[in-house]
């Protein structure tokens, strides 16, 4: 089978999955607000390669709330989203990053696996396909969840502007 790899285009707000040359499924996305960056403390989007370093959340219910990459026991709901309007919500699964460039994406105070940069869900009414994260990669569930079934940790991901 062809290694899989994510293809993030920032200008387009899309992740496209692919199977060698041959696309298996595309998904509309939300990059950072500030943009791209690989500095800690940026609230951008790292650029360059990347690697799904682990998966998070497998059997879990649609809409599981993450703090910490750890299920808080709570799912989200417009009530819940009431009480804690500030909260940048963590949903469904995570796909964590880690960067393979050394000096661009890895390591010192450009780590993306040390800035904890995820493909993660968010809630069902965010909007996707304009920068709105704090540096993640943002999805609807419905999509991460088919992603998550897709991939395996160490799969390949280019986030390319």
């Amino acid at each position: 089978m062809p290694e899989r790899l994510i293809r993030i285009s920032i200008p387009e707000q899309r992740l496209m999955l692919a199977a060698g040359e041959r696309p298996l499924a595309v998904y509309p996305v939300s990059t950072a607000r500030n943009g791209v960056g690989e500095r800690r403390g940026s609230g951008c989007t790292p650029r360059g390669w990347h690697r799904i370093r682990i998966k998070i959340g497998a059997g879990l219910p649609v809409g599981t709330v993450f703090v910490g990459r750890r299920p808080t026991g709570e799912i989200y709901d417009p009530e819940l989203a009431a009480r804690y309007p500030e909260r940048d919500w963590i949903l469904t699964r995570i796909l964590w990053l880690t960067g393979l460039e050394p000096g661009r994406n890895r390591g010192g105070e450009c780590d993306t696996l040390r800035r904890f940069i995820y493909i993660h869900g968010c809630p069902d009414a965010a909007p996707v396909g304009v920068p709105l994260s704090h540096g993640c990669i943002r999805m609807r569930n419905r999509d991460l969840l088919a992603l998550f079934e897709q991939v395996i940790a160490g799969d390949r991901v280019l986030v390319a502007d």
